[in-house]
């Protein structure tokens, strides 16, 4: 996985408190805005949208709002632009971060962004180098043993339309696909009614870092605050919990 468990910030953006609601949900809007922007406000044809709209409906975003963004995008309803912005830097050890912000404010994001690093010891920097991208799928366990995912076959049928990896992890089972096939391995998974935790393209580090238990603390720190701001769409780090 891509460092800091996924699978621990999902069920955090899931059990999401009242107070950080607004945060999640400016969040997910504007990745449903961006993702109707580019191929249009259907998600029986945008498969990034109908992703995007999972995640919505998995941190409970009502319907309303859902709708908005999509006409948002789409052009239907008048607002600021979307814009979507990578930065990369070091955090607490040295550790590496890519960092997606999706902002309708350039400049704020930018310094909330150094901000936090600032904050946390690290700075902006080169990282990108030990990053590829990849088509990410989890599955949780109880998932995984009630469709008995493990038998081979099932396998098979992921490597044959794609899948690069799969990892049986404490939590569940994670696929790794070039980003073109992410939507097809999906689909099987869609066939079999299979849940899916989650589904995206995600920058997956080539070499982790271990972090000692000293820095840990302040590591977690970080993290929570990345996931707070709403001028973090998403982040990847390569350090190994």
């Amino acid at each position: 996985m891509s460092g800091h468990s996924k699978w621990a910030t999902t069920k955090r953006q899931k059990a999401v408190v009242d107070a950080k609601k607004g945060a999640a949900f400016t969040r997910v809007s504007n990745l449903i805005t961006i993702a109707a922007r580019e191929k249009g406000g259907d998600i029986a044809v945008n498969f990034m949208l109908r992703m995007a709209v999972e995640k919505a409906r998995a941190a409970n975003m009502p319907k309303d709002n859902i709708e908005r963004a999509i006409k948002r995008g789409t052009g239907e309803l008048g607002g600021a632009a979307i814009e979507e912005l990578v930065y990369e830097g070091f955090g607490p050890a040295k550790t590496q971060f890519i960092i997606k912000s999706l902002t309708d404010n350039k400049n704020r994001s930018a310094s909330n962004i150094r901000h936090l690093f600032t904050k946390y010891g690290g700075s902006l920097g080169s990282v990108a180098w030990n990053f590829s991208e990849q088509g990410v799928i989890r599955i949780v366990k109880s998932e995984v043993r009630s469709k008995k995912l493990e038998d081979d076959n099932f396998e098979l049928s992921l490597i044959d339309a794609g899948a690069e990896d799969i990892e049986k992890e404490e939590e569940g089972m994670t696929i790794y696909t070039a980003p073109a096939d992410l939507q097809k391995v999906k689909q099987i998974l869609d066939g079999k009614n299979i849940a899916t935790e989650t589904a995206a393209i995600e920058y997956v580090a080539k070499d982790k870092a271990a972090v000692g238990e000293a820095e840990r603390e302040t590591l977690g720190k970080f993290i929570e605050e990345l996931e707070e701001s709403e001028d973090v769409s998403d982040y990847y780090t390569n350090a190994n919990l």
